[in-house]
């Protein structure tokens, strides 16, 4: 009896740690975090390939051209009244909203920079990887720091 108490007991707590859906009108915090997965499928790659040193010029070219593609889609989905479960922004957001729209801006202007440089970069592998580093640096950055910031 008490093995099946405490396998219940498991199996409660297990669904409790669940993800909380988005369910108000539009998803907006739904879409945002979906757009943000999709950014991470083009942004990571190339990464990978710049820290392993595998580039492969028209893989990286792709990647840059879809994350470019996507730099725009999460931005609208930001709203004073989109704080509530499952966002994770913090507070500060909310607060200092010319300051999130500059780091924002800023992040579109290198996720472009780092799209321009993957057309130009040479299919060389030594010669691309520290150009496409110097363009990937600020677009990892923003990321980071906003994260950093605005991210609980």
């Amino acid at each position: 009896m008490l093995r099946k108490l405490f396998l219940l007991f498991f199996v409660f707590l297990l669904v409790a740690c669940g993800e909380v859906e988005d369910t108000r009108p539009g998803r907006p915090v739904a879409h945002r975090q979906a757009a943000f997965r999709a950014m991470l499928k083009s942004f990571e790659p190339m990464g990978i390939q710049l820290r392993e040193k595998t580039y492969r010029a028209e893989t990286f070219r792709q990647h840059a051209e879809k994350l470019a593609e996507l730099k725009d889609a999460p931005w609208d989905h930001f709203g004073a009244d989109t704080q509530y479960p499952p966002s994770k922004s913090d507070d500060r957001l909310w607060r200092e909203p010319e300051r999130f729209a500059a780091e924002r801006d800023a992040f579109i202007r290198a996720v472009e920079a780092l799209r321009l440089a993957a057309q130009d970069a040479p299919e060389e592998a030594e010669q691309a990887v520290e150009r496409l580093k110097a363009a990937y640096a600020p677009v990892e950055a923003g990321c980071r720091d906003c994260h950093k910031r605005y991210k609980r």
